[in-house]
């Protein structure tokens, strides 16, 4: 009993493609039914292919999974057709003879490109009886143009359509499925026996399903696979997780216990259960199932067997009666005939043929099939004269003749395989024992292989007719100029020359007197039997010239001339020349190319990049005809290249070489501002500012000239370029008058000059001193303690004036103070301010009887020092009241207030009350109650709090209200004593050039002061020795000691109770090495 049949249906457009498939069984539904070892079936799919465009893919399955291509064989084939009237693909997949594990259920899936469908069907393989009847069925599988499923799916719909007169079956009437839901497994076999069930391991596998629906199993976590397949002679395992991992399990192979052997291995890893079968046969195809407990994993294992080939085919032979036959195979026969197996080659061998043996022998395997003629004669014919081989011309005539021992024997002839039909021009005659086919007026048509064939005789007497042509090769242009051929170069060049000719003419190509023969190459030449073909693989300028071609054959030769022309694109011109530089444009020059190609050059095309760029930019759209161009629109400053490339019909040249770089640049513009900064008796000081357009060339420097007032000849007024923008031209004549220019230089060349108006007279000029007091020297200058002060104060005056600094009316110490003068300001420098240094400085400058002064005030500042006097003077409450008086040392500078900070005994931790407090006293407020502080007072200026505080000498308690606690009086134990050593020094022998250490304990209340001695030398000063001290641990390092370091050494230790001390002996030992050394050290 099958359940009812899936169906599906799919939406895209209003195509149809029909699946027919048609079962040939003996039981109604979709359950095909077989006998056991004796019942052939065929499953028959059908696939209308009017809407496909190529032929549809078809997967047969059994099972879930198990694909049967892989399982075509001796019980199994698969065959597929295709009728081109109807359109219709048919596959088929047939089982011959099945057994009981071809029972089960079955699927067919047929897809293209975007369509798929399947259709499952159940085969049952009836053990007893087969059933009379023959039923035909079959399946639909529509395209459906309905619904909204996604577009290219196909399913079967409409199934079990029955034709014929079947007869069915009637169901049971009891409920099979209950029975067996219910009973123990060991029951199963008697009820399938008791109601005639024939596909129980079908049955199981759904009844096991139904189970998984009804209860969870609790022994397993994961079972087997439904399926399993395997090559023959390979190794697999199968694998359960069970539960428990201390639970024992079986292996049962059909129904029987699996014992352990080389073959089957049992393992157990943790939860895992595996069972491993080594070198698998067809003996290891069954069912499987793993037992725990009362619960059972069923599986199927099929072991795939690779097909037999047929390497080496039967061949047709062709023997006498009696003699003895051998085919390389095997086929049943009778008992004259004999098998014989040797390795992979089988025989049969027929000892003394009959008549009867004559016929077609065929050997099949699951991997193929091969087919063989056996011819068996009477008697043997005798020939004494056979057909020969002609050689004739056109028009002529062909005579074949041959002669047998049997005067009555007739035959047939035949040409290329085919009887000849006598006719007009083509006799046939017989006479006695002679036989001959004559053919008049021979033509290229009649040229064959012919036989004659004796009727009954296994005999074929053939023979060859050649006919003969002069060689001829079918141009256009034969007899004319030579033919001219042009080809682009790297074009392929193909040239086809039919000929004829009968026999085929030998063909030769040569160029200028040589021979081409190559078959492989870049130039080669292939021959076919009507014509032949010259090629030329990218072709070449080399390649041009006049190609002769020449066919020859027994009868005669004939030739033709080609002319090859290889037209190509120009060569790439000459690198091009820049000249004309500007600021944004430049004129480029070229030359033709050497090579034009083969064609004219139509124009040029120009490009451009920057030097450090890979970037090429075409320049024009249109072809140059001239050979000059003056390219615009530049970045000045920039490195550029130029490159050409010539154009004829052909196609571009490659690009010229790059052009030599170049950079568009512009002399920059006039200096600005030139002036005249000073005039003396023989100099002139001229300043300037730099252009307003330096350009990307830079600036070089400037060129000054000057010239005589009524002369026109400019003089260099300095030797070379100046880059500064001043100038002091000396040694000049007083009381010249000159005119001064100037001129900036760079890459591109000479600015315009800047011209000063009006002529100079070389002439002192008196002017008055005048100091220029910077704006912020009008207040006072504050300056912190450390703080270096650097004054510049400009003037002017000529000529120059005398400079005078004082403070406070006195002179400057020139060691304390440092003073630079100059031409036009004078500074005043100290290194590190101090307060000493505040007050006012006077400046004074004098030309002459003309004077002009100025005042600096300086003031110095400094952190203040600390409040004086503070008391506490009230505890009240949760408050407390101080009073100080301001500090003695202000810091020269104001006090801007005060900060007021308190700290609790306990953890003495301090906090900020007030801080910029203005007034000499406070109140500090929200005091907590039990608790003692103290308080102390920072003053504040400019330069910030002062270093250290003020502060109050007993803590302010602020008392609980209410009681009023009297601590009890306790005298206090006087813990001190004087120090004493708990551990000695000890003597020590140390080797010269490594540190070592004498080390110590003492102890002593209060802690006692340590004084180390060597020979009753105090060590205190020496940096040689290093003293340490921690947790009363004493040590005392000498680094890299000498012999000269040997001694006494003690350790004193002192306090207000005490002294003690202690003393060890060291002795330094030393190689003659580091003793030469440390004495050479000391005598440097």
């Amino acid at each position: 009993p099958a359940p009812p049949a899936e169906s599906s249906q799919n939406t895209e457009g209003n195509k149809e493609l029909l699946l027919l498939v048609s079962l040939v069984h003996k039981q109604k539904g979709k359950t095909g039914t077989v006998n056991l070892y004796s019942g052939n079936i065929t499953f028959t799919a059908k696939v209308a292919g009017e809407s496909l465009l190529k032929k549809p893919s078809v997967k047969w399955f059994k099972g879930k999974w198990m694909d049967l291509a892989s399982k075509v064989g001796q019980h199994l084939q698969l065959h597929d057709s295709y009728d081109r009237n109807n359109k219709v693909y048919t596959f088929e997949l047939e089982i011959i003879e099945a057994n009981m594990t071809f029972a089960g259920g079955y699927r067919c899936e047929v897809s293209t490109k975007d369509k798929f469908d399947s259709s499952n069907f159940n085969l049952t393989v009836n053990v007893s009886f087969p059933f009379p009847s023959k039923t035909n069925y079959i399946f639909l599988l529509l395209r459906s143009t309905e619904g909204h499923d996604e577009a290219g799916e196909l399913n079967f719909s409409a199934l079990l359509k029955k034709r014929g007169d079947g007869k069915t079956e009637s169901q049971p009437d009891v409920d099979v499925w209950e029975i067996l839901r219910k009973a123990p497994p060991s029951e199963y076999e008697k009820i399938a026996f008791q109601y005639g069930i024939t596909d129980l391991r079908g049955m199981l596998k759904r009844l096991k399903r139904i189970k998984k629906e009804e209860k969870k199993s609790t022994a397993f976590l994961k079972k087997l696979d439904p399926a399993y397949q395997v090559d023959k002679g390979q190794k697999i395992k199968l694998m359960v997780e069970v539960a428990n991992p201390d639970a024992d399990v079986k292996w049962l192979k059909n129904g029987q216990e699996i014992q352990v052997s080389g073959r089957y291995i049992f393992e157990a890893v943790g939860n895992k259960r595996i069972l491993t079968i080594n070198h698998c046969s067809l003996a290891d195809d069954a069912a499987y199932e793993c037992v725990v407990g009362e619960e059972k994993s069923f599986t199927e294992l099929f072991v795939k067997e690779p097909p037999i080939l047929i390497t080496h085919p039967l061949e047709d032979q062709m023997v006498m009666v009696g003699e003895r036959v051998e085919f390389e195979w095997n086929r049943k026969g009778k008992t004259n005939k004999q098998i014989k197996n040797n390795g992979k080659k089988q025989y049969l061998i027929i000892n003394e043929s009959t008549k009867e043996d004559s016929g077609h022998y065929t050997v099949k395997t699951n991997g193929g099939v091969s087919v063989a003629e056996l011819i068996v004669q009477e008697k043997k014919l005798e020939v004494y004269q056979s057909i020969a081989d002609l050689t004739v011309k056109a028009r002529d005539q062909a005579v074949f003749k041959c002669e047998v021992s049997d005067e009555n024997v007739k035959g047939i002839w035949l040409k290329n395989g085919k009887e000849v039909v006598p006719d007009e021009r083509i006799k046939i005659s017989h006479i006695g024992r002679i036989h001959k086919l004559t053919i008049e007026d021979v033509t290229p048509g009649d040229e064959a292989d012919y036989s004659f064939i004796p009727q009954g005789f296994a005999y074929n007497l053939s023979a060859k007719l050649q006919f003969l042509e002069p060689p001829k090769i079918h141009l256009d242009c034969l007899g004319q100029s030579p033919d001219t051929i042009v080809v682009v170069a790297g074009n392929k060049l193909r040239l086809d020359v039919p000929i004829s000719g009968d026999p085929t003419p030998t063909v030769i190509w040569q160029k200028v007197n040589k021979l081409l023969f190559e078959s492989e190459g870049r130039v080669r030449v292939e021959k076919h039997e009507d014509h032949c073909v010259f090629i030329i693989e990218g072709a070449e300028k080399e390649d041009e010239g006049v190609y002769r071609v020449i066919v020859k054959n027994p009868v005669g030769e004939d030739k033709a001339d080609i002319t090859v022309k290889v037209i190509d694109v120009p060569d790439p011109p000459e690198a091009p020349k820049i000249s004309n530089i500007g600021e944004d444009y430049c004129t480029v020059q070229w030359q033709p190319p050497k090579y034009d190609g083969g064609q004219p050059v139509l124009g040029y095309i120009l490009e451009r990049k920057k030097k450090k760029s890979y970037r090429w930019m075409r320049l024009n759209f249109d072809l140059l005809k001239e050979l000059t161009y003056e390219a615009k629109r530049m970045i000045e400053g920039v490195v550029y290249e130029m490159r050409i490339y010539a154009v004829n019909s052909i196609g571009m040249s490659r690009p010229s070489p790059a052009s030599q770089p170049f950079m568009p640049i512009a002399p920059p513009s006039e200096p600005t501002h030139f002036t005249v900064e000073d005039v003396s008796d023989s100099t002139v000081a001229l300043k300037w500012r730099p252009p307003e357009r330096i350009g990307a060339g830079g600036l070089d420097g400037y060129i000054v000239e000057y010239c005589k007032e009524g002369s026109t000849e400019w003089i260099p007024a300095l030797p070379g370029l100046t880059e500064r923008t001043s100038a002091l031209i000396k040694d000049l004549v007083t009381g010249d008058k000159l005119h001064f220019r100037i001129k900036a230089i760079n890459l591109a060349g000479e600015s315009g000059a800047a011209i000063i108006k009006e002529p100079i007279t070389v002439q002192e000029i008196l002017q008055r001193p005048k100091i220029w007091l910077p704006r912020h020297l009008r207040q006072t200058l504050v300056k912190k303690v450390g703080e270096t002060i650097n004054i510049v104060i400009p003037f002017q005056g000529k000529p120059r004036p005398k400079i005078t600094w004082t403070k406070d009316g006195q002179s400057l110490d020139a060691k304390d103070v440092g003073i630079r003068n100059s031409n036009t300001d004078t500074i005043l420098f100290i290194r590190k301010a101090e307060l000493h240094h505040s007050g006012a400085y006077e400046i004074t400058l004098q030309i002459e009887n003309m004077t002009d002064k100025v005042a600096i005030t300086i003031q110095i500042i400094d952190k203040p020092g600390p409040p004086q006097n503070i008391k506490l003077t009230d505890v009240w409450g949760f408050n407390a009241a101080l009073e100080w008086t301001p500090p003695q040392d202000d810091g020269n500078a104001q006090i801007l207030g005060y900060t007021v900070q308190k700290a609790d005994k306990k953890t003495m931790e301090w906090y900020t009350v007030f801080d910029h407090y203005r007034r000499t006293n406070c109140v500090v407020s929200e005091l907590i109650m039990g608790n003692e502080y103290f308080f102390r007072v920072f003053s504040e200026n400019l330069c910030g709090l002062s270093e250290t505080a003020a502060t109050t000498k007993n803590p302010a308690y602020i008392q609980k209200t209410g009681t009023t606690y009297k601590p009890p009086c306790y005298k206090e134990h006087d813990f001190s004593e004087p120090p004493k050593f708990t551990h000695p020094l000890v003597n020590r022998s140390v080797i010269a050039g490594y540190n070592t250490t004498l080390s110590c304990a003492v102890r002593g209340i209060p802690k006692p002061k340590i004084y180390w001695y060597k020979n009753k030398m105090d060590l205190s000063g020496d940096a040689k020795y290093r003293m340490f001290s921690k947790q009363g641990v004493l040590t005392l390092e000498i680094r890299k000691p000498t012999p000269f370091d040997g001694g006494f050494y003690t350790c004193k230790a002192v306090n207000e109770r005490g002294e003690a001390e202690i003393e060890c002996k060291l002795d330094v030992r030393g190689n003659h090495m580091s003793i030469m050394h440390n004495t050479n050290t000391a005598v440097k």
